[in-house]
């Protein structure tokens, strides 16, 4: 049976079997219990399990992320919430220096099973210092795990996944999405880290994406249709590991390639992307791949040019009618 849940209930319902199911799981962050979080994904949980299992802390990103690395070092399992992964920056030291690391630099004997989640990207006129996005800089450490959801259905079965994981997972949200609703299952699913999806099969051109612009892609996809072009769009749902077999079959039945990434272009996801299909499928390929992403600048903060900046399904219809040489 499904029922139609909120990404952000969603979210809890997934953190709220985890945490009913083992005591060493705790949710840490700011105004995350009396408060219920700001995007009030832990309502009601400081009234179910107390304030020792969800815990307010003061605005120390620094502080609280390294207290939780320690926490897990020694056998809890944190979810450490960040109000946005903007903010993140100010913890990065120990999201990079010390959880990602430190399995390895113990030869093994330390393990960091840690979550750290939170909305990324772009959520409206927040300026250039509020709407960044980091996935393709913490998918860039070995040692971490990147997880970006797209839709309430695997906002939970990946969460659930990551809270199991022993690994350090990033976990990205979107402020944009937390109210949308989607169809989950009420018995319990997990969804495998480093699977992607197959959202929609197709024949013409592969379309690749992951979090928020998959609601751009799927607009996309209903326009490329009412053109006679039949895309196959897939949602990668994490960006380390990256499911490059998923793609790389995709591409060897349509033999085009789009990425649409909400980030910009430099060092960017869609680009090792592009460099793995090079390598994998280059004689399957009857274009070149081509990529969708935000402009290479700060975010503005004009709603014209915050428009102007961001994937649009013009660009990404541009671009296939390109690799369709149309």
């Amino acid at each position: 049976m499904a029922r139609e849940l909120q990404i952000r209930e969603a979210l809890r319902e997934a953190m709220n079997e985890e945490m009913r199911a083992d005591e060493n799981i705790f949710l840490i962050g700011e105004e995350v219990a009396e408060y219920n979080g700001a995007y009030k994904v832990s309502q009601g949980m400081l009234e179910e399990f107390g304030e020792k299992r969800v815990i307010d802390t003061p605005i120390a990103e620094l502080g609280f992320a390294g207290i939780s690395v320690g926490a897990a070092m020694n056998g809890l399992r944190p979810i450490v919430e960040f109000m946005t992964f903007n903010f993140s920056l100010v913890a990065i030291d120990q999201v990079i220096n010390s959880a990602a690391k430190m399995n390895s630099m113990s030869g093994g004997e330390f393990f960091c099973p840690m979550v750290f989640r939170g909305p990324t990207g772009s959520a409206g006129q927040l300026g250039a210092q509020h709407s960044q996005n980091f996935e393709n800089w913490y998918a860039n450490c070995p040692g971490l795990k990147v997880v970006v959801l797209s839709n309430a259905y695997n906002a939970k079965g990946l969460l659930k996944s990551a809270i199991r994981d022993n690994d350090p997972v990033i976990f990205m949200e979107s402020e944009q999405m937390y109210g949308l609703k989607h169809e989950v299952p009420e018995e319990e699913y997990l969804i495998p880290l480093g699977q992607a999806n197959i959202q929609k099969s197709g024949e013409d051109v592969t379309i690749v994406s992951f979090g928020k612009m998959m609601r751009v892609c799927e607009e996309a996809v209903v326009a490329l249709a009412e053109k006679g072009i039949d895309a196959e769009l897939i949602d990668l749902q994490t960006v380390r590991p990256i499911d490059y077999k998923t793609i790389a079959d995709s591409i060897i039945k349509t033999n085009r390639c789009i990425i649409v990434e909400e980030a910009w272009p430099l060092a960017s996801i869609s680009s090792e992307i592009s460099y793995m299909m090079s390598q994998m499928v280059f004689d399957h390929l009857d274009a070149p791949i081509k990529r969708v992403t935000t402009r290479d600048v700060p975010l503005p903060y004009a709603p014209t040019l915050v428009d102007a900046f961001l994937p649009n399904v013009e660009r990404i219809v541009q671009a296939v009618d390109a690799v369709m040489y149309r």
